[in-house]
Formats: structure tokens, sequence, C-alpha cells
């Protein structure tokens, strides 16, 4: 197998797993087709690719809150990868506590919803690490 070349473009992927820790509910976001993953995405987690100059937790927390209308607290990393379906794709996954503001549908999302844990594998047609499964599911 070739090696790649320092000139591949490679990507990072912010993901926010947005829980209301009260209602013990996941933030869901529903698009249509994705530049990164193609017709495949569906449903996913709201966030942004990284730019350079930009640190990686404050600028999702920015994001999330133009994308969802909500002020988040990021909690830290909790999961990465590399998706199967894009390998120039590394996507980090940041455990978010809603803290204030009014859900209000940006110009990314077709649909926003907030779901029980269970239901999360359910709803994305991406693939879904058993281990950032047993996570999510054990915030309930």
């Amino acid at each position: 197998m070739e090696e790649p070349k320092i000139t591949d473009d490679f990507h990072v992927l912010l993901l926010g797993i947005i829980f209301d820790p009260e209602k013990r509910k996941i933030f869901v976001i529903r698009k249509e087709g994705d530049p990164e993953l193609g017709e495949k995405f569906t449903w996913g987690f709201p966030g942004t690719e990284l730019f350079k100059g930009k640190q990686p937790a404050d600028f999702l927390v920015e994001k999330l809150k133009e994308k969802t209308g909500y002020d988040v607290e990021n909690l830290g990393a909790v999961f990465s990868k590399v998706y199967p379906e894009n390998d120039k794709l590394l996507a980090i996954y940041y455990l978010c506590e809603v803290k204030s503001g009014e859900q209000k549908m940006g110009q990314y999302y077709k649909e926003m919803q907030w779901i029980d844990p269970e239901e999360i594998e359910k709803k994305f047609t991406t693939s879904f690490h058993p281990m950032l499964k047993e996570y999510i599911i054990n915030l309930k």
C-alpha cells in the first residue's frame, strides 16, 4: 500500500454530543448529504470543520451556538475516529451540556431533534463505533 503524501487533503471535524442533563436527551441534526461523507449522511451530531489557527474546543462552542441556538459548555473530548466512508476525515467528538439558549434552525440543517440516548444508532446512517454507542447510551 502506498503511503499518503503530505499534500493529501486531511480534514478534522469537531462534533458536539449535546446532552441535556435535566431531560436526559441527546441533540441530533439532519442534513441532506454532506461534503465529506456524501449522500450516506442523514442524521448526526452538530459540528464544524476545524480551521487553521482555531482552538478546537472553543471553536466548537462558538459554532454550535451559531448553528443550533444553544449556549453549551464543552466538557471535553470523549472519542475520535477516522470514518470508513472517508479515510481523510478525522472526527473528534466532544461532550457538551446545554446551558442556555433556544433552538433555532440554522442554514446548515434540515431538522433538529432531542432523542433518548438509546435511539441514537437508529438515526445514523453512517458508521457508528461500538465504543461511542456505549458511551452515549450510558449518559442516560
